[in-house]
């Protein structure tokens, strides 16, 4: 029985020593992904890229609503045969305008992948080279239900990545 608790007491002691030694730090990835300087660098960048695709399709969008307004003003007056060749017309017009809209918003969320990967990347490098620099043994940056401010490195990867930009 002593020897039970001698090695309980060992173990405990042993354990609370070996942790002490062990430097861990966390980030806020969805943090860095939103105030990093790159993110609204790519923002913009999407924004631009995709500005004139989307005037376009805005157009587009607003011109079948102003022939329909006045298709209704006309409708009365027209032949039922008119009335189905504009009614087709319409209706076609809006599968061509809802395949063009799905086109740009998959286009859209590709480029915005390719650009979070891009700042995941550089993000993944700067924690290294924080981790190399500092000195820490364990960094978390997904995962983690909790974490004090000690642990905390999402400022300082943050002013990296200022620097990087």
């Amino acid at each position: 029985m002593k020897k039970n608790i001698l090695f309980l007491f060992l173990f405990l002691f042993f354990t609370n020593f070996a942790l002490a030694e062990v430097k861990i730090g966390f980030v806020k990835v969805d943090q860095l992904l939103k105030d990093a300087p790159q993110a609204s660098d790519s923002n913009k960048k999407l924004e631009d890229e995709f500005k004139g695709r989307t005037e376009k399709l805005k157009k587009e969008i607003s011109a079948l609503n102003d022939q329909e307004k006045a298709f209704q003003k006309d409708a009365l007056i027209l032949s039922e045969k008119d009335k189905e060749k504009k009614q087709k017309k319409f209706q076609l017009l809006r599968i061509d305008i809802q395949r063009a809209e799905r086109e740009l918003r998959e286009d859209i969320d590709l480029r915005r992948r390719e650009e979070i990967n891009k700042l995941q990347n550089q993000v993944t490098k700067v924690i290294e080279k924080i981790a190399v620099d500092e000195k820490f043994d364990l960094i978390f940056y997904t995962g983690v239900a909790y974490a004090g401010d000690k642990v905390d490195i999402t400022k300082k990867v943050l002013s990296h990545l200022g620097e990087l930009k």
